[in-house]
């Protein structure tokens, strides 16, 4: 059906799609759409969202981390860059967990005077290679699959404390639902890191849009500011401005 093969060119020039603009650009009824879509799902050739398909399965599942370090290298050098160019010396910052996050480590100034306080093992072990920067490094269960920790101990810590800046990896960004990662517990770890801090700032290439992990972090009105690559649709980057978000496209 040539309908078919226009959702699915769609797809493959946006790599997500949304009810309402196949209506409008094929010029047929939302019941039609979401019919076209539950036929092509089932032939394996899309997967539906809320509100919408993906050609990617939107549901994440966890990976070690040594293995998510290699994906979207180029990407996530860029976009720590950005992010690195945000801190200011003496601030007091979070850095939470995840590959992104050891890039950004990486990527702080040797000399840079700051005070980090992050979940992260191999984060708090970078960052002892910088005189200047004082750790506070959280403590609780650790998670092999991160290198970090998550639990009450990590999270009464960070009710004593106030920070000027959280940077925050995630698995996932739905528009609708908000901020996602693989594990709840880290979920709840990254809420109470977002109270601790004036300003969320989430590092994210544009493979995590349209995606969701198991335990939603937050919704996106408490972003400040998303710092991710051209990949991101002009859609997606659209609909982030009108909520009043602050992007950064590397």
């Amino acid at each position: 059906m040539k309908r078919h093969q226009l959702i699915l060119q769609q797809l493959q020039e946006h790599k997500h799609v949304e009810v309402p603009a196949l209506c409008e650009v094929l010029n047929v009824s939302a019941v039609t759409i979401r019919k076209d879509l539950k036929l092509l799902e089932e032939k394996g050739l899309l997967f539906r969202t809320h509100g919408g398909a993906a050609l990617e399965s939107p549901y994440i599942k966890d990976r070690p981390v040594n293995e998510k370090e290699l994906l979207n290298v180029t990407e996530k050098t860029a976009i720590v860059a950005a992010a690195a160019r945000l801190i200011e010396a003496q601030e007091s910052i979070i850095i939470a967990s995840g590959t992104t996050m050891l890039a950004l480590a990486r990527a702080l100034p040797a000399q840079l005077p700051l005070t980090v306080i992050t979940s992260a093992l191999n984060v708090g072990l970078e960052l002892l290679r910088h005189p200047e920067i004082e750790v506070l490094q959280l403590g609780g269960y650790l998670r092999h699959s991160s290198s970090s920790v998550t639990g009450p101990y990590a999270e009464q810590v960070l009710a004593d404390t106030s920070c000027s800046k959280l940077f925050l990896g995630i698995d996932g960004i739905d528009l609708d639902f908000g901020l996602t990662t693989t594990n709840m517990g880290e979920a709840h770890l990254n809420q109470q890191m977002i109270r601790a801090a004036q300003e969320t700032i989430v590092l994210a290439d544009s493979s995590k849009f349209g995606r969701r992990g198991f335990g939603r972090i937050c919704g996106l009105d408490q972003v400040h500011r998303i710092i991710t690559d051209a990949g991101i649709s002009h859609h997606d980057a659209k609909r982030l401005e009108e909520q009043g978000i602050l992007l950064t496209v590397v």
